[in-house]
C-alpha cells in the first residue's frame, strides 16, 4: 500500500445558482491576457446542453480518455507509435470555433465618432484577428436554455435508450460547474510527448511546465473533459492549476473562495497509489466508481497513517485528511459521484447530484417523493455520474431525500422515517455540512508555508498596524 495525498473538491449541484462568479474570478486571476482570451479554466454549463467546448462529451468524436483493449489499458488517441505519427497533425484536435472566437466591441467608434444623424454602433471585433465578426457562439451561449434546440443535441440524451419529450411542464435543467479534475490517472500526462505535464507528488495537482512544453498539443484531445488549452500567443499548453500557490499557503482555490452558492468543499484525501492502475483497468465501467471508493483510504486508520508517514507525508496533511469534509461526503456518506467515470481517468472533482423538482404528474400527491419521481430522469444523471448505473444514482438521491425527511420530522415532531441507512445523528451532521456549513467547515487544508492556517491568518488581518513603505516610521 503506497499512500499519497490528494487535494480533492466536491460540488453540491443542489446549491449551484449558475451565477458564473467562479468563472469570472478564475478568468481574472489566470487567463486575462493575450493568447488566453478563449480559455475558461472554470466554466458553468447548463444541462442538458452541448457544453463548452461543443459536444465535449462525445468521445466517439474526440477519442479522449482511456480504454481497455485486449485486456490492457491504453489511450483512446492511439498507441505511442500512432501518436508519434500524429505529432505534427492531430485529426482529433479541437479548433477555436469549437470553443468560441473571443470578441470585444469597437468602443472607439462610440467615443470618437463625429456628429451624425444616427446613434453610432459598437460592432463586435475579434480579439484574435481584430477584424469585424458576427457573434455565433460563446462559453455560456446556452445559459438557462434547457428547453432550447441545443439542449436536444446533448450527447447524454442521445445515448439514454429512451425518448424524452421536452414539453414545457417536464423541462428539467441543472448547472454543471467544471474545472480540471486533477485525475489520479490523467490522460493528458500520459499523452504529452515532451513530458511537460506532470502530477505533483505532494498534493496531486496536475500542472504544465511552461519551460518544457513544446506545443505539440497532444494533451488537448487526450483530455476527455477538454480542460487543457492551447495558448496561441506563447505556443504552450495551459490548464487549471487548482490555484496551487494558494494551496501552498493554506488557502483554497479562487473558485471555492468566491463561490456565491457555497457549493464547493475542499480538502485532503489519502489514497493508495498502487491500486490506481488496476482500478482504471476495471473491465466493467460500472464498477469503476465502487473500485475508486476502495482506492480512497480511511485517514483515521492507524495503518493508513503509518503508511502515509512512511511516504513522507507530513503530520499537518494527515491531520487535515482526518477532518476532511470531502472524505465524509465522498466515502463516509457516499453522496458525491465522479464526472464520467467511464473515461477511466479517476477524477478528483466530485459532484453531489441535484434533487430536482417533482414531475408534474405527482406534485399534488406527495411532499417528499422518491428518487424516481424527480423531474431529471435517473438515466440522464447516471449517464453523467455513474457510467449508466441507475442504481447508484437512485441510492445517492435517496440518501439526500432521507436527510430532508429526517430534518422535516424534527420540525413537525413526527416519527422518523423507516429503513434509514444511517443513524439519525448522521443525518443531522449531513444537513449541517451540506446546508448550513460555515466557510471553515467546508474548507479543510493544511497550514501553509508560514505554518499558520487560513483562520489564523484571517485573525491577524488589520492587527499588524501601519508601516511606511520606506521604513521611516
Amino acid at each position: 500500500m503506497k499512500i499519497k495525498a490528494q487535494v480533492a473538491m466536491v460540488m453540491n449541484l443542489d446549491k449551484c445558482i449558475g451565477c458564473h462568479t467562479c468563472s469570472i474570478t478564475c478568468k481574472n486571476v489566470w487567463t486575462n491576457r493575450e493568447g488566453a482570451e478563449y480559455m475558461y479554466f472554470n466554466n458553468v454549463e447548463t444541462k442538458p446542453g452541448i457544453g463548452y467546448p461543443k459536444d465535449w462529451e462525445n468521445q466517439e468524436k474526440w477519442q479522449g480518455g482511456w480504454q481497455v483493449k485486449d485486456g490492457e489499458l491504453s489511450l483512446r488517441t492511439g498507441s505511442k507509435l500512432e501518436r508519434i505519427l500524429k505529432l505534427f497533425y492531430h485529426p482529433r484536435q479541437p479548433e477555436l470555433l469549437d470553443y468560441y472566437e473571443p470578441w470585444t466591441y469597437d468602443y472607439e467608434t462610440l467615443i470618437h465618432s463625429g456628429r451624425k444623424n444616427h446613434q453610432p454602433v459598437a460592432r463586435p471585433r475579434s480579439l484574435i484577428t481584430q477584424k469585424r465578426m458576427e457573434i455565433q457562439w460563446g462559453p455560456n451561449w446556452e445559459d438557462d436554455l434547457a428547453g432550447g434546440e441545443s439542449a436536444r443535441q446533448d450527447y447524454n440524451l442521445k445515448h439514454m435508450g429512451i425518448d424524452i419529450t421536452l414539453e414545457f411542464q417536464d423541462i428539467f435543467m441543472k448547472y454543471l460547474p467544471r474545472n480540471c479534475n486533477h485525475c489520479l490517472n490523467p490522460a493528458c500526462v500520459a499523452a504529452c510527448p515532451s513530458g511537460a505535464i506532470y502530477k505533483r507528488d505532494e498534493d496531486g495537482v496536475v500542472l504544465v511546465s511552461q519551460d518544457v512544453c513544446r506545443g505539440w498539443r497532444h494533451c488537448i484531445p487526450a483530455c476527455p473533459y477538454k480542460k487543457v488549452y492551447y495558448n496561441w500567443k506563447t505556443n504552450k499548453a495551459e490548464k487549471c492549476t487548482f490555484c496551487y500557490p494558494r494551496l501552498e499557503n493554506g488557502l483554497p482555490t479562487v473558485c471555492t473562495d468566491t463561490c456565491v452558492g457555497r457549493i464547493r468543499y475542499l480538502g485532503i484525501i489519502l489514497y493508495d497509489a498502487d491500486a490506481v492502475f488496476s482500478t482504471a483497468k476495471t473491465a466493467d465501467e460500472k464498477n469503476i466508481y465502487p473500485n475508486l471508493l476502495d482506492v480512497i483510504k480511511d485517514p483515521s486508520s492507524a495503518e493508513v497513517q503509518a503508511a502515509a508517514r512512511a511516504e513522507g507525508i507530513s503530520e499537518a496533511v494527515i491531520k487535515a485528511a482526518e477532518i476532511s469534509p470531502v472524505y465524509k461526503i465522498i466515502k463516509g456518506w457516499k453522496l458525491a459521484l465522479p464526472l464520467h467515470p467511464e473515461y477511466r481517468t479517476l477524477p478528483m472533482v466530485w459532484y453531489i447530484p441535484p434533487l430536482s423538482p417533482i414531475i408534474k404528474a405527482t406534485e399534488d400527491k406527495v411532499y417528499l417523493p422518491d428518487s424516481e419521481s424527480m423531474r431529471i430522469p435517473l438515466e440522464y444523471l447516471a449517464t453523467i455520474f455513474s457510467a449508466g448505473d441507475v442504481g447508484v444514482i437512485k441510492k445517492t438521491l435517496q440518501r439526500l431525500l432521507d436527510m430532508r425527511a429526517v430534518m422535516r420530522q424534527k420540525e413537525i415532531d413526527a416519527a422518523p422515517p423507516k429503513n434509514l441507512e444511517f443513524e439519525l445523528g448522521e443525518y443531522e451532521k449531513m444537513y449541517r455540512l451540506l446546508g448550513i456549513a460555515k466557510y471553515a467547515d467546508r474548507i479543510k487544508l493544511p497550514a501553509g508555508l508560514q505554518g499558520k492556517t487560513h483562520e489564523q491568518l484571517r485573525e491577524l488581518q488589520g492587527s499588524t498596524g501601519y508601516a511606511c513603505p520606506g521604513g521611516c516610521c
